[in-house]
């Protein structure tokens, strides 16, 4: 399992981050997005406030020296000044920038009423920046046929099941590789471990039976290693499938259906757009299914409905008739 890299960071940082995984049980990946906006803000801070040298390089900055005294004497100005920095010296965009106002946010919030030594908070009012709603790209049922049919190869039943549960559990691609074949029960439902190390059930339907069964009998089982003997998906090397592996998968099978710019995440938007669309599935129980913590990632796929409705009756040929003035 990778390790989160604690070098050069100062006490009062490493604390925070051993809080997210101890205790709030946040994935190694969340706790080094931290780790990176956190040092980023003590680096800046110690260049604008000419603590070093204008002329360091910024990536060699030390912030091991950070300390109680510094953290208080920290502004809400300073957060809005680094943000400044963010978007016009390092030209990140409004997502980059949002993730990096809650990831000071957290910490502060931390620092005032997990260790107390803050009597005021100040980035309780920090603002983010307003992100743009895009809807996800997603599959067609008939593309989604399509793409099931186009399986073939030395490993057709791994990656006919791969697809076929991206498609129809709406998994995440660290959900999927992450997978042990007992993570299938006998009552037809899979324990999926998602963001955060939070477990959910998903029931199977008949295809992904049907797809695990088969895939199961030809499943290696001769000279896979020790560690990954219990995984569900083994790469050609009998070695647990890695995200990389699966992302080809994805993209070469994507290929032979003329289908482009496709990845495993918009197979879970496709799952989810379709139970939505044709499964007249409720947004609370799609919220369940998917594991997202908050409905309003979820209420998304209720916007491509809108949409779609929308442009439907747009498209009627009498849309644009009016009433013949007199």
């Amino acid at each position: 399992m990778k390790r989160i890299d604690y070098t050069g960071l100062p006490q009062i940082l490493k604390d925070f981050l051993v809080y997210l995984d101890v205790i709030k049980g946040k994935s190694t990946l969340t706790i080094e997005e931290y780790s990176s906006d956190l040092r980023l803000f003590f680096k800046f801070l110690k260049l604008y406030r000419g603590l070093v040298p204008s002329s360091s390089d910024f990536e060699e900055i030390d912030i091991s020296d950070i300390d109680e005294a510094f953290i208080k004497s920290i502004t809400l100005n300073d957060a809005y000044a680094f943000l400044s920095y963010c978007k016009n010296e390092r030209d990140n965009h409004e997502a980059a920038r949002a993730r990096k106002v809650s990831s000071l946010r957290a910490y502060f919030k931390y620092l005032s009423l997990q260790k107390q030594i803050l009597d005021e908070n100040p980035m309780q009012v920090l603002d983010s920046p307003k992100l743009k709603k895009s809807l996800p790209k997603y599959l067609t049922l008939e593309e989604s046929l399509k793409l099931l049919q186009s399986v073939d190869g030395k490993h057709k039943e791994r990656d006919y099941c791969i697809l076929v549960f991206f498609l129809n559990c709406g998994l995440r691609l660290s959900e999927l590789v992450s997978l042990n074949y007992n993570d299938i029960r006998d009552d037809r439902t899979m324990r999926v471990t998602g963001k955060g190390n939070k477990e959910r059930t998903i029931y199977l339907n008949d295809a992904c039976i049907d797809a695990y069964k088969k895939y199961m009998a030809v499943r290696p089982v001769d000279g896979v290693a020790g560690s990954d003997r219990h995984a569900l998906f083994l790469s050609g090397r009998n070695k647990r499938i890695s995200p990389k592996t699966v992302q080809h998968i994805v993209y070469s099978n994507m290929e032979k259906c003329g289908l482009e710019g496709y990845s495993a995440h918009k197979l879970r938007h496709t799952a989810a757009t379709l139970m939505y669309q044709h499964g007249n599935v409720d947004v609370l129980v799609l919220k369940d299914i998917l594991g997202h913590e908050n409905l309003g990632t979820t209420e998304i796929y209720t916007h491509i409905v809108d949409e779609q409705l929308k442009k439907a009756s747009e498209s009627n040929p009498l849309s644009h008739v009016k009433m013949p003035e007199d």
